[in-house]
């Protein structure tokens, strides 16, 4: 299994980010993916979650209204749109695939919010 996240970067309060986590090494539509974060000193929380249609998503309550899950399965990739980002969403994302009794993790892909 490999996980790869990108689109990460440096961005002001109030600004947007599109997250991208391919996937491989797995039948990536028959399973729902999650986007976990980590911020310094802190430990890692869930964000997201989507189902393996697509059909329905869950947030945090953090990023409830701001941030979106998607995925597209023909491409083996799932997405996360963040928008008004806040500094307080800084952290390392993680995708994450919800296949039972395995733990796989990516590199993930550092997000800073910050003027």
């Amino acid at each position: 299994v490999q996980l790869v996240e990108s689109g990460g970067g440096l961005v002001q309060p109030g600004g947007s980010l599109r997250l991208s986590c391919a996937a491989s090494g797995f039948t990536f539509s028959m399973y729902a993916m999650k986007w976990y974060r980590q911020a310094p000193g802190k430990e890692r929380e869930w964000v997201a979650r989507i189902a393996s249609s697509g059909g329905s998503t869950n947030y945090a309550e953090s990023v409830k209204g701001r941030f979106t899950i998607s995925r597209d399965n023909a491409k083996n990739t799932v997405y996360l749109q963040m928008n008004s980002l806040k500094p307080e969403d800084t952290a390392v994302y993680y995708c994450y695939p919800s296949i039972w009794g395995t733990d796989y993790w990516g590199q993930g892909t550092q997000v800073t919010v910050s003027s």
